[in-house]
């Protein structure tokens, strides 16, 4: 890891609604090197979708900084790609077509498109299904496909929004070492949202709990464990201790003031 690619410099989101603002970052300052695998981890309400999507320039500061490699983020760019739980592929398109999608918005030559097509086909299991359509695939297959468009840009920094928290058990956990396989093979930098403590020690090379409304960092933890990671390994699980405990502190928080404004009304 070199160089500081991200820079989250003192921001604040501030949401106006009906009748009140709802302020839902504050003070956030964070600095991601190249290539490292970031983990933002808190409870509902905590601005971790809100922090990811300032960062992909969909959503703006109310104040504050947001730079990647040096450059103010003001809007999406192709340096960052993104992820979405929601998969967000054209069920008009096949899988080789959605992966080629935005190479062809980009003008890319008919050869290059094929090239990385066939390339991220072959990296994510995925040949055997170029010509299917995404009502055709399970839900871990089309979480692949989302990934290899993402891929196909080369953005360097891979921006996901909890990209496999509809997934059974046995599907998140083959493609989380999926990703950890192709992160390290492509060295991006990843932010990646997560409400599972497990798969945040599991992935990450770095944790940053969040806090409940205002969002504001409540701890950034290095994750020092050897890769692969074993769940069952005494160490994993203090680090799983220590995190729950966070986290559940800002849940214990929510709930309370959920009792007051219901008190109040």
């Amino acid at each position: 890891m070199s160089g500081t690619q991200i820079k989250v410099s003192a921001v604040n989101k501030v949401f106006q609604t009906a009748d009140k603002e709802v302020v839902a970052l504050k003070d956030i300052n964070l600095e991601i090197p190249q290539g490292q695998f970031v983990c933002l981890l808190g409870p509902s309400g905590c601005g971790k979708s809100t922090l990811l999507n300032a960062v992909a320039g969909f959503s703006l500061p109310s104040s504050g900084s947001i730079t990647t490699d040096g450059k103010l983020v003001q809007k999406p760019g192709p340096d960052r790609g993104m992820v979405f739980q929601e998969y967000a592929l054209f069920p008009w398109m096949t899988v080789e077509e959605n992966i080629a999608f935005g190479l062809e918005i980009k003008g890319s030559g008919k050869a290059e498109i094929q090239q990385k097509v066939g390339a991220l086909l072959g990296m994510l299991g995925l040949s055997d299904f170029r010509r299917r359509f995404p009502k055709d695939l399970s839900g871990g297959m089309r979480q692949r496909v989302a990934i290899a468009r993402v891929l196909a840009l080369d953005s360097p920094i891979m921006l996901m929004d909890e990209p496999f928290g509809a997934l059974d058990a046995l599907t998140r956990r083959n493609l989380q070492d999926e990703l950890l396989r192709i992160w390290s093979e492509l060295k991006k930098t990843i932010i990646f949202v997560t409400h599972s403590i497990e798969e945040a020690i599991y992935l990450a090379d770095r944790i940053v709990v969040m806090t409940y409304r205002p969002g504001t960092v409540k701890r950034d933890i290095m994750v020092e464990l050897p890769r692969l990671r074993d769940p069952s390994a005494a160490e994993f699980n203090a680090l799983k201790r220590e995190l729950g405990q966070l986290v559940m502190e800002e849940q214990q928080r929510h709930h309370n003031d959920e009792i007051k404004m219901a008190a109040v009304d």
